[in-house]
């Protein structure tokens, strides 16, 4: 299974040696490795050989087919898919910020529709429900309030309320620095990112609601360097990724063992895959791609003011796109987790947020992407996960209303 020297991933010495004991996850990650070189086999492995170079041509971003894909979800989400009812506001956000990275056009009525559906999940007394009449929670909030913003429209600006948007923020402070994710809800490091990502990004006073919120998330961190959801459980790369944001959101960031969170965070990189994992000695998944790729530039952005910033990178941003583009883009439009996986929205927006700082790292340190520059995508702010050109519209709006 060698691969061309082209390639930095599905290189054979890094493919899983079990040492013939037999286990779930060995074969598991067999069976994944096996599947992602005969997706790169196909793709471009042949081609090599009987040209004598690698058609990356074939690599290119199917836009057309994930606007497609992404625009049928969007105009059916806010009437339909009852199973899924509190997951509609996430649907919206979802979608909208694919569009958005993949430069996609949205149709006025389409934006319409999202705009006055998202306000039927607006609670009376501050914050968003998943669905119209639902409980206001604060990961739908961020959800709801995030598709607004990314849709570079005054009027879905407008239609948040600020005054009860922050009285639900203050209402999920708790004592101890975290916050319920709803009323008499849970507290986990979700809440802390969604209600201070949430905060900042509406214009709102962080400080407000900040006391004790940045000691409680250093209270997370694991012995492994990464951050759990709670204090003294397993380090994992999406609660990693909402410590790290609200550390940098909060400007306190020097609070946290850095040495060790880089060693962790380093190492959840597939050698052989080139995508992420979430956890030690877990799979690879697509969606890591931003839940872990986005850790990195918010390092860089500490490391830089402490002078410390790494010419090579703290990953290999060229591996991550080899990944995203071989193993987890479908020929019929959406994005996957693995090869053999069935596309999703949830999926969809986050490894195209990965890729979109994979390409961002690539052209800093390589002066190219993967598949040429047809393949740009617009450029995120990793900390709110809305591209830069939305988070600045929407500074701009908030700043003068």
């Amino acid at each position: 299974m060698a691969s061309p020297v082209q390639f930095r991933s599905f290189n054979e010495k890094y493919e899983c040696n079990d040492d013939g004991n037999f286990s779930f996850s060995s074969t598991e990650q067999k069976r994944i490795e096996a599947m992602l070189f005969e997706n790169y086999n196909s793709l471009v492995l042949e081609p090599f050989e009987s040209t004598g170079d690698a058609d990356l041509s074939e690599l290119t971003i199917l836009r057309q087919k994930h606007t497609a894909y992404l625009l049928r979800y969007l105009k059916n989400c806010p009437s339909s898919y009852a199973t899924l009812d509190a997951s509609r506001s996430w649907m919206c956000y979802w979608a909208v910020n694919a569009l958005k990275i993949l430069d996609a056009e949205i149709p006025a009525d389409v934006v319409q529709n999202i705009i006055a559906f998202l306000k039927s999940c607006e609670h009376p007394e501050g914050g968003y429900g998943g669905g119209p009449g639902q409980l206001a929670h604060l990961a739908p909030t961020y959800a709801s309030v995030m598709c607004l913003v990314s849709l570079q429209n005054e009027e879905a600006l407008k239609s948040i309320n600020k005054e009860t948007l922050f009285k639900f923020l203050k209402k999920c402070k708790h004592e101890s620095g975290g916050f319920y994710m709803h009323e008499g809800g849970e507290i986990d490091m979700r809440s802390a990112y969604c209600a201070l990502a949430t905060c900042e990004v509406v214009g709102l006073p962080l400080e407000q609601i900040s006391e004790g919120v940045a000691e409680w998330i250093i209270s997370c961190q694991s012995y492994e360097g990464g951050f759990g959801g709670e204090p003294y459980t397993e380090a994992h790369g999406g609660y990693t990724f909402c410590a790290v944001a609200a550390l940098v959101l909060l400007n306190r960031f020097r609070l946290a063992d850095m040495e060790s969170l880089l060693r962790w965070t380093t190492r959840r990189q597939m050698k052989y895959e080139g995508g992420f994992q979430g956890r030690t000695n877990k799979l690879v998944d697509g969606c890591y791609s931003f839940w872990q790729g986005a850790i990195f530039p918010l390092l860089d952005g500490e490391m830089e003011r402490e002078g410390r910033s790494l010419e090579k990178g703290l990953f290999e941003a060229r591996m991550l796109e080899e990944y995203i583009l071989v193993g987890c883009q479908s020929i019929h439009g959406g994005f996957k987790d693995k090869p053999d996986k069935p596309v999703d929205l949830y999926h969809t927006c986050y490894v195209l947020s990965g890729l979109s700082i994979a390409q961002k790292y690539s052209l800093a340190r390589d002066g190219k992407i993967l598949g040429g520059d047809v393949n740009i995508l617009s450029e995120i702010n990793p900390v709110f996960n809305v591209t830069v050109t939305s988070e600045q519209f929407a500074k701009e709006y908030f700043t003068s209303h």
